[in-house]
């Protein structure tokens, strides 16, 4: 069985559903508090007044608050510290803390536009070594020659074995116009310095071609994470594909961890023309759904690839083509993530994500730790990141020949008996 609450952390899993609380006074004179007090408190209240759970795990929230006011807060260490065991009560492991730099990160990340030079990159958890994954077409990186697999030895001359990958991302920000110098390591070439001017940087989730695949015109849509950009960027993939002659999609949801919800709803809306997407139901059992609008870019057949790190928006979305009987799933089991959180900014900086509902499929499938069950099971094998969606990628080639029977299907139906 696959350890929910240590792949939820991992991998950073965030649904995101804007709500605002009004605030009311307190029963006990909160000017009497310390800073860190104030602080601890302040998470205290939001998860009092937006938490699912209104029990709190079985337990009085308010004494929570009370032994955790009672520890020594001399700094603001101890004050994460102490924020970090009240939540953990709850045990729940979306309900958690964000430090500054990760408030920052996540922001970045859902925004869909940051300020750099426009590189993806990784560290290896062993050594600390910073390398590029992919430079962002168009970016100042990609404009410099950046490359897969460069080794970032240091930023601005601070080694970067140094930095966790936040922090080592954080330098590389900045203002637009602003430099940075990268020293920068690659096979056969001597270190070299490269300086580069921060620019505004799209994050473009999408990665779409068209293909000839099992005799028929394929459209491959990859999309990799639910952030602003995400449904514009769908459906500006799925019109291109269309006009250029696409005669059915893949749509291939592995490995994306989430996003924002309403992300998630309205790329379902793109290839949906009636149903409802999703349910969602809060603390109180009040239930409240989400819709097509009669929109569909397309009705041409979609297949959808799913794996074990499908979650969050990924699979709202998932399932609503599931269960509306847009699409086929193929691939694996998904994540089983059917809980919804809100982001709060927190007065020092940081930010507190705490789950406020939960979600099922149209069908009233509540998947939280289950999952969706994909049509075709087809085992997911490690592959290299250059054959995901190629010819050695069992789950696509099953998507393939799956959607070549069905434009097989469509045309035979299409001529008319003599």
């Amino acid at each position: 069985m696959r350890n929910h609450v240590t792949s939820a952390i991992r991998i950073g899993l965030l649904l995101l559903l804007p709500l605002v609380f009004g605030f009311t006074t307190w029963a006990t004179d909160a000017s009497a508090f310390t800073e860190e007090q104030r602080l601890l408190s302040e998470v205290w209240r939001l998860v009092d007044r937006a938490y699912v759970d209104d029990t709190f795990n079985h337990q009085n929230w308010w004494l929570v608050r009370q032994r955790a006011l009672k520890q020594p807060l001399q700094t603001r260490d101890d004050t994460y510290g102490a924020i970090q065991k009240m939540l953990a009560s709850l045990d729940d492991p979306y309900t958690r803390l964000l430090k500054p730099d990760q408030y920052r990160s996540l922001q970045t990340n859902t925004s869909g536009e940051l300020t750099g030079v426009g590189l993806q990159i990784t560290q290896d958890a062993d050594t600390g070594a910073l390398s590029v994954i992919a430079p962002i077409d168009g970016s100042p990186a990609a404009t410099a020659g950046l490359q897969a697999r460069d080794r970032i030895l240091k930023i601005n001359g601070v080694s970067t074995v140094e930095l966790t990958l936040d922090e080592a991302a954080e330098r590389m920000r900045g203002p637009v116009g602003s430099q940075v110098t990268l020293t920068i390591a690659r096979d056969g070439v001597a270190d070299q310095d490269v300086t580069l001017r921060r620019d505004r940087i799209t994050l473009n989730p999408v990665y779409a071609d068209l293909r000839m695949q099992a005799d028929q015109a394929l459209g491959y849509i990859r999309l990799t994470q639910f952030n602003a950009n995400a449904a514009a960027e769908v459906a500006h993939a799925i019109d291109r594909l269309d006009h250029q002659g696409a005669e059915s999609f893949v749509l291939d949801l592995r490995n994306n961890p989430g996003g924002l919800l309403q992300a998630g709803i309205d790329i379902a809306q793109l290839w949906l023309n009636q149903g409802t997407v999703v349910y969602t139901v809060n603390r109180d059992g009040i239930q409240d759904s989400f819709t097509a609008l009669g929109r569909a870019l397309t009705d041409k057949p979609l297949a959808v690839l799913v794996n074990q790190g499908t979650a969050s928006a990924s699979e709202i979305l998932a399932g609503a083509l599931q269960d509306n009987g847009r699409a086929r799933l193929i691939g694996e089991r998904t994540f089983g993530k059917g809980l919804i959180q809100s982001l709060f900014s927190l007065s020092d900086g940081s930010g507190l994500a705490v789950t406020i509902a939960r979600y099922e499929t149209p069908n009233h499938h509540d998947i939280n730790k289950l999952g969706i069950m994909p049509d075709e099971v087809v085992p997911f094998e490690p592959i290299a990141r250059s054959q995901i969606g190629a010819d050695d990628d069992p789950q696509y080639l099953a998507a393939a020949e799956w959607l070549s029977k069905q434009s097989a299907s469509l045309v035979a139906s299409s001529v008319p008996a003599l």
